[in-house]
C-alpha cells in the first residue's frame, strides 16, 4: 500500500531504474519505450523542468519537460543533443506507477510543472498525446493539432497538443503536500 504523503523534487541519480521501469510500464505495450540512455538525454537538457514524484522513499511517478520550439517534437529513435533555445516548453512524459494512478498525482506533477515553467519565463506548453490521453490533456486546456504528428518514431495515433501558460490543472486532494 502506497500513502498518500508524498513530495515532488529535481531527479536524482538513484531514481534512474524506478522511472526507467515505469517509462517501460506505460510505453512499451504502445511501442514507445525509449530507454534508459534516451530519458536521461531528454533530462540533461532541462532538470530544473524535470521531476519525480516521490512516495514512501521511492519514486512513483516522473515528468521530464524541456524547452523545444513549437510545432516540432523529438524524435523518439534519437538521443537528444541539445537543448533549444524556446519559451515553448515541451512535456514529453508524465508516468505515474500504476499504484497511485487515480489519486490526483498526475494533477500534482502537472501543476509543479506549470508553475515552474511559468516561473522560469516560458509561455507555452506542447506535448504529443499517445495511448488515447488527448481528452486528458484537453480537459486541461490543450488544443489537438491534427496531422502535426507524422515523424520521429510515433503512432499514427499520436496527436501534437499545446496551449499559452497557464494551463488549467484541477487542484490536487487536499491531505497531500508537496515540496520544491
Amino acid at each position: 500500500m502506497v500513502s498518500n504523503d508524498s513530495l515532488i523534487r529535481r531527479i536524482q541519480a538513484r531514481d534512474w531504474d524506478s522511472i526507467v521501469e515505469m517509462e517501460f510500464s506505460a510505453y512499451a505495450e504502445l511501442g514507445l519505450s525509449e530507454g534508459r540512455e534516451m530519458l536521461r538525454s531528454r533530462a540533461q537538457l532541462s532538470p530544473e523542468t524535470c521531476f519525480v514524484l516521490e512516495a514512501d522513499g521511492r519514486a512513483a511517478g516522473y515528468l521530464l519537460a524541456f524547452p523545444y520550439p513549437p510545432d516540432r517534437y523529438p524524435d523518439l529513435r534519437r538521443e537528444a543533443a541539445a537543448a533549444f533555445p524556446s519559451r515553448n516548453l515541451h512535456l514529453h512524459d508524465l508516468v505515474v506507477a500504476a499504484p497511485l494512478r487515480r489519486r490526483g498525482m498526475a494533477r500534482r506533477l502537472l501543476g509543479h510543472a506549470v508553475r515552474t515553467a511559468k516561473y522560469l519565463g516560458y509561455e507555452q506548453l506542447s506535448l504529443v498525446a499517445v495511448g488515447g490521453s488527448e481528452k486528458f490533456w484537453m480537459s486541461r486546456g490543450l488544443t489537438p493539432r491534427l496531422g502535426a504528428v507524422t515523424t520521429g518514431g510515433y503512432d499514427s495515433h499520436a496527436v501534437y497538443m499545446s496551449a499559452p501558460l497557464p494551463i488549467h490543472v484541477p487542484s490536487p486532494p487536499l491531505q497531500q503536500h508537496e515540496s520544491r
